[in-house]
């Protein structure tokens, strides 16, 4: 029986978002039914956990800000003939807790009960123009929004 679980992944120059977003709207970050993809080198050896309610969570400036659920994982063949890994996202982006991160390459799994939590209050545009590093120290001393 599988048991949920989660990744977390850095989000590569984007420092927000709306940046995630604008992204995610590209042509080439989609996929042919329209969901955004992340592709990835290699493929997630627990694929059933992370297909049972698995989100990717993204850091951004050293802070996990955002999630997207996981819809599937599909093959992928670029042009160098290698066989990658796209991960398929739903297109909803929702804001959680900030909570620091180290950087790290790759991803790390992540367990439910680990997880922060999603923000409900609203969110996303007044964070925008907050530093990160005024987010983290918020995040630091326990300051919640939601």
């Amino acid at each position: 029986m599988a048991a949920s679980v989660h990744l977390v992944k850095l989000c590569v120059g984007i420092d927000k978002i709306s940046a995630l977003k604008e992204r995610q709207a590209l042509p080439h970050a989609r996929t042919s039914d329209g969901f955004p993809r992340h592709v990835t080198r290699m493929w997630p050896k627990r694929e059933a956990d992370l297909l049972d309610g698995g989100s990717i969570y993204w850091v951004m400036n050293g802070l996990l800000m955002a999630r997207q659920a996981l819809v599937r994982l599909e093959e992928v063949r670029r042009e160098d003939g290698i066989l990658r890994c796209g991960m398929v996202l739903s297109p909803e982006i929702v804001p959680v807790e900030p909570q620091r991160k180290r950087p790290f390459q790759g991803w790390r799994y992540l367990k439910p009960e680990d997880a922060p939590a999603d923000l409900t209050g609203p969110a996303e545009e007044d964070d925008e123009d907050l530093p990160p590093s005024l987010l983290a120290a918020l995040a630091d001393i326990g300051v919640r929004r939601g």
